[in-house]
């Protein structure tokens, strides 16, 4: 059995993550999923959430949405629409996109942009948590 898992994380864009890592946990559509080495291979789609990795006693934080991981016994690999890690994420940004959904969900009339609103308000949200969790430094 494997003693560590190979992680790569990618946007259409670049590469974000390749590491070698302990265990792996992500927001699956139907619900956070974890993941040591040895899984049972299975595949996902993502949501928008949390996606945080352990290296020894190191956790590494990333904000994510939409996607597929792909769950082998050595390896994850996900494939991401929009992955940041929180080191990367601007928190006066985050904060903006905020307040804008807030603003937009609260003169909600119009469905389709009410719909827009509460998926531009759950990704910002899920920015400022994961920012939280970045180490000072």
């Amino acid at each position: 059995m494997a003693e560590i898992l190979s992680l790569q994380i990618v946007t259409p864009d670049r590469l974000v993550v390749e590491e070698r890592v302990d265990e792996v946990t992500a927001p699956g559509t139907l619900g956070e999923f974890g993941v040591l080495p040895g899984h049972t291979p299975f595949l996902s789609s993502l949501g928008i959430g949390e996606v945080c990795y352990r290296k020894g006693s190191e956790r590494h934080y990333l904000s994510i949405a939409w996607g597929y991981a792909e769950v082998e016994p050595e390896s994850v690999t996900i494939l991401a629409e929009i992955a940041e890690k929180a080191e990367e994420i601007d928190r006066e940004r985050a904060e903006a996109a905020r307040r804008r959904a807030e603003k937009r969900l609260a003169g909600g009339e119009d469905t389709v942009d009410f719909e827009r609103a509460q998926v531009a308000l759950q990704k910002a949200l899920i920015r400022l948590q994961v920012i939280s969790k970045k180490l000072p430094g």
